[in-house]
C-alpha cells in the first residue's frame, strides 16, 4: 500500500488488496456470492442481523414495543455473521439487495414485506404499532430530523472515523484527523441539543433517541472504537446524561444482547426467554 504521500490515483481505478478489518468481504459489485436460504422462526417478524450499532437500533425497538405491551412485536432474530459474508447469500440479497444489516421480514399480512435499512426499520416498527413516533405533526417531524439526522450522519463515524482509527491497516495522520473533527462536531451538535431536551425529539422518548444511542451513546460511554480518551468524551456531559439513561431502560440491555456471540450475548432470539 502506498503512503499518503506517494499515491497517485490511475485514471481507471481498478480493485487492489487493501487490507484492514472486513477486507475480505468488500467488493464492487453487488448481488448473492452463493445461494442460502434464510431461516425462518414461527413469528411474522423475522429480523436478520448482527449485534452491531445498527442492528442494536432494531433490537432495542422491538424489545421496547414489547415492553409496551405490543404483543404483535414478538420476533425472531437470526445472527448473520458479517464478517463470514453471511449477508452475500441469496435469502439475504432476496431481503436486502444492499447486503447490509439489518434486514427484517414481516409477515403478517397477505404478503410477506421486506424492510431494509434501520431508519427505515424504525419508522416503519413505530407506524405499524403506533408507539415512540410522536402523534402531532411538529414533535413527529423533530423526531424525523433527528431520525435521518443520524443516517446521514452516523456514516462518518463509523465508516470514517471508526475505519481509519480502529480497523484500517494503517494509521495516517489526515483521515484521523478529518473524521475525528466531525466526529465531535456531531457531538457537540447532540450536546447542543440535549442540553434543552431530555430526548432528541423533546421530552419522550423516541426512534430519534433509539437511532442515535447505539452510535453516539456507546461512543461517549467508552465501548466504540476504544476512543473515548482520543476524542475527550467527558465534554459532551449532556450527551453522557442522555447516554446512561437510556443505557439503564430494560429494554435497551435486553435489546443490546440480541445477535451477539461471547458470554453478554445471544447469537439468535426466539422468545423473551432466551434473554432472560
Amino acid at each position: 500500500m502506498a503512503s499518503s504521500s506517494t499515491y497517485v490515483p490511475p485514471n481507471v481505478w481498478q480493485p487492489a488488496p487493501s487490507g484492514g478489518a472486513f477486507a475480505n468481504i468488500n467488493r464492487p459489485v453487488s448481488g448473492p456470492t452463493h445461494e442460502k436460504a434464510l431461516p425462518v422462526g414461527k413469528h411474522p417478524l423475522q429480523l436478520y442481523s448482527q449485534g452491531t450499532p445498527n442492528g442494536v437500533k432494531v433490537t432495542v425497538m422491538l424489545e421496547e414495543l414489547l415492553a409496551l405491551g405490543h404483543a404483535g412485536a414478538e420476533y425472531d432474530a437470526w445472527l448473520i455473521r458479517i464478517g463470514e459474508g453471511d449477508q452475500f447469500s441469496s435469502g439475504f440479497v432476496e431481503v436486502n439487495p444492499n447486503s447490509k444489516i439489518p434486514a427484517l421480514l414481516d409477515s403478517s399480512g397477505e404478503t410477506p414485506v421486506r424492510v431494509f435499512e434501520s431508519g427505515s426499520i424504525l419508522l416503519y416498527l413505530a407506524e405499524k404499532f403506533g408507539a415512540l413516533l410522536p402523534h402531532d405533526a411538529a414533535t413527529r417531524t423533530e423526531a424525523l430530523n433527528w431520525l435521518f439526522w443520524q443516517m446521514g450522519s452516523a456514516p462518518f463515524v463509523g465508516g470514517g472515523f471508526g475505519h481509519f482509527y480502529a480497523y484500517a491497516p494503517e494509521k495516517f495522520e489526515y483521515p484521523i484527523n478529518r473524521y475525528a473533527m466531525e466526529t465531535k462536531r456531531q457531538l457537540d451538535v447532540l450536546n447542543r441539543r440535549l442540553a434543552e431536551n431530555r430526548y432528541l425529539a423533546g421530552d419522550d422518548y423516541s426512534i430519534a433517541d433509539i437511532a442515535a444511542w447505539p452510535w453516539y451513546g456507546w461512543l461517549v460511554q467508552g465501548t466504540l472504537y476504544g476512543a473515548s480518551e482520543f476524542l475527550s468524551v467527558q465534554d459532551y456531559t449532556h450527551v453522557k446524561r442522555w447516554a446512561d439513561e437510556i443505557a439503564a431502560r430494560p429494554a435497551a440491555i435486553r435489546g443490546r444482547k440480541v445477535n451477539r456471540t461471547g458470554n453478554d450475548g445471544v447469537a439468535e432470539r426466539h422468545q423473551a426467554s432466551d434473554l432472560d
